[in-house]
């Protein structure tokens, strides 16, 4: 038993935003769910490859609902731009923070975030925090994050956070992807102390190859094909995307991922989540770094 496509429910008269929605994992969880029936609104930064996304989609499931908002999470006035967009949509049920980069060379955000740790946890808190009202307004909306295996071998950096210092790829996306999941149980706490009706919930996909991977050596890059019966194919990446947004059994504070070996592929379930993970002191730590870097305070009191 675990959770795939086939099991997402009717999604009719719901509005699912997913970011990073024009390739990979966010390409293939918005097709699913325009499928099944929803409001699909794709959040890109490059607005050719929305529109050729959308029409991908639209080729799969005719009379699909879907709209572009143009997103770039490495500028928190692009995330800014994108809330107040999407604040004037009707209601929206789901924000499925997808978006992410992945071991690149040092490069860093328009603010000037290392890329890293500003993409994956800044400007998903960011999007998040600016949409919170807006979710609020619809009964058992959801909040979904996206981390990662890396997790379990990320640290927080508090010495050096922002790689002013030195910079190791691995390590700095390890930061990012802990970070991913701090923030989303941290909320979790958050939404349930202030009695909010809005659920976070974590997923991770597993090992997938995707868009995601084009900063590997290239010598790693050779070795992939050879490795691929280990790993997730992309479709089935998404399947604990679409378990977390939409799995009417999941609760705040859930987090899911693949269930064959070492949660490196499979059907959906419940996932491991490291103990440092659960650290509330280093999640707050983060709240309130996070409150400071992006100017944007989501309201809602520590536990």
């Amino acid at each position: 038993m675990g959770f795939k496509t086939a099991d997402v429910p009717d999604q009719h008269g719901r509005t699912i935003l997913i970011t990073g929605a024009n390739t990979g994992i966010g390409f293939e969880a918005a097709k699913a769910l325009a499928s099944k029936g929803a409001r699909v609104l794709l959040g890109c930064r490059d607005a050719d490859r929305g529109e050729a996304a959308i029409r991908d989609i639209a080729a799969a499931a005719p009379g699909a609902d879907l709209d572009l908002v143009l997103l770039d999470q490495a500028d928190l006035v692009s995330v800014h731009a994108a809330a107040e967009r999407i604040a004037g949509e009707p209601r929206l049920d789901v924000l499925l923070n997808n978006a992410g980069v992945m071991i690149p060379p040092l490069s860093r955000t328009v603010q000037g975030f290392e890329l890293q740790f500003g993409v994956n946890h800044l400007g998903t808190f960011a999007l998040t925090a600016l949409l919170l009202p807006k979710l609020a307004q619809t009964l058992g909306s959801r909040v979904v994050v996206t981390s990662s295996l890396a997790h379990r071998r990320g640290r927080m950096l508090w010495d050096d956070w922002n790689a002013e210092r030195s910079y190791d790829p691995a390590r700095y996306y390890g930061q990012s992807k802990l970070a991913n999941l701090l923030f989303v149980l941290e909320l979790d706490r958050r939404l349930r102390a202030a009695g909010s009706p809005v659920h976070a919930i974590g997923c991770h996909p597993g090992v997938s190859l995707t868009e995601l991977m084009r900063h590997l050596p290239r010598w790693t890059q050779s070795l992939m094909p050879l490795a691929r019966p280990l790993f997730n194919p992309v479709s089935a990446a998404a399947w604990p995307a679409l378990q977390a947004a939409t799995d009417p059994q999941a609760q705040g504070g859930d987090y899911f991922g693949p269930q064959g070996p070492w949660e490196m592929r499979g059907v959906s379930g419940s996932a491991v989540v490291e103990s440092f993970a659960r650290e509330a002191e280093n999640a707050r730590r983060l709240w309130d770094l996070s409150v400071e870097l992006t100017g944007i305070d989501p309201g809602l009191p520590a536990v």
